[in-house]
């Protein structure tokens, strides 16, 4: 069998089902996206206003969703946040804010980082902790980290981003995953340091990947030159409507981290009665380590259940919350068999 057949080209990311079926043409329907570590019970999309659709987005508008970030991230003031239309976009630019040099990333870690990195004009090196970043002036790790959940303390951080300043260096801190994090844990409170930028999903933990939105959190200034960057209207009405409504939606949120978090336990506890060895994480997805991970990947697939997979760790699967009862009862039927 040729190791991790969906793991190179056809699938180099999450959330691929197209690739999948094409992978697995006599999978049974529909196939179950376990692959992406995005909320599968999203937050219920309120009613738009017709106008949203039809008009150019609002200046007003945007303004209303940064005051919003700030108050559910918690940075300072709105002026500290940039929307963008997903962190995808703004990862390049963020590590631009770096004059070109040496870039160190904390590895193993979300492969975009990299190539934002290298696209912005730096040499990156890959490195294992924060003590090996060397002279580095640009480190940009993911907190919690994607895919093993590893996570670093406030303390760390703000000592990191203290060591780089007499060079000009930039912190930059993805926390795609920190809505299911520590409460205590994100820097975004402290990104008026200057030299500290926070990276904050929102299709993640809300499940609406599609609307495409994402925040960085930076001073002022850089703020700023990350939206003249972004130019006019980058975030459309729509997403900016719902944007603002959810997260000024505390209720839903402490329900949702309570609710995830019980899905962790359950998915937990399949996981180890099919004898996987679960080695990280979030309430997201977990991650597990075993030596016939191309074997699972493959039965998985075949039962029209799509996991993620690592050509560079051939022995990681990662795996998604399922969405609901018939795609949980199917996992654990797929695994039960598996492990017979």
């Amino acid at each position: 069998m040729t190791l991790f057949r969906g793991a190179d080209a056809p699938l180099p990311h999450g959330g691929d089902l197209d690739a999948a079926r094409r992978l697995f043409p006599g999978a049974p329907e529909p196939f179950i996206d376990l692959s992406t570590g995005i909320n599968p019970s999203p937050y219920p999309l309120p009613r738009l206003a017709a106008d949203l659709f039809v008009r150019l987005p609002a200046a007003d508008a945007l303004r209303a969703l940064a005051a919003a970030a700030a108050r559910a991230y918690g940075a300072p003031s709105a002026a500290q946040i940039a929307p963008a239309p997903g962190t995808q976009l703004l990862l390049p630019l963020v590590a631009a804010l770096a004059p070109p040099g040496s870039a160190a990333i904390l590895a193993p870690t979300y492969a975009e980082l990299a190539r934002a990195a290298t696209l912005a004009g730096h040499r990156v090196q890959a490195v294992r902790a924060i003590g090996d970043i060397g002279d580095a002036r640009l480190v940009i790790l993911a907190n919690p980290n994607n895919p093993d959940g590893r996570l670093h303390s406030r303390d760390a951080l703000l000592a990191l981003a203290s060591g780089l300043r007499p060079r000009g260096g930039l912190l930059v801190v993805d926390e795609a995953f920190m809505d299911v994090g520590p409460l205590d844990a994100s820097l975004a409170a402290e990104v008026g340091r200057g030299n500290v930028v926070v990276l904050r999903s929102f299709g993640k933990f809300f499940g609406l990947a599609g609307i495409r939105l994402g925040f960085a959190l930076a001073a002022p200034a850089l703020a700023a030159r990350l939206s003249a960057a972004l130019g006019p209207w980058a975030v459309s009405g729509p997403a900016l409507a719902v944007g603002t409504k959810a997260l000024a939606d505390a209720a839903w949120i402490e329900r949702t981290r309570r609710r995830l978090a019980k899905a962790a336990e359950r998915l937990d506890a399949i996981l180890s009665g099919a004898a996987l060895e679960i080695v990280g994480g979030t309430t997201l997805f977990r991650l597990v380590r075993t030596p016939a991970a191309s074997d699972l990947f493959d039965h998985l697939g075949r039962a029209g259940i799509l996991v993620r997979v690592f050509a560079d760790h051939p022995r990681w699967v990662r795996l998604g919350l399922p969405g609901n009862a018939p795609a949980w009862r199917r996992l654990q039927a797929a695994l039960d068999r598996y492990r017979r």
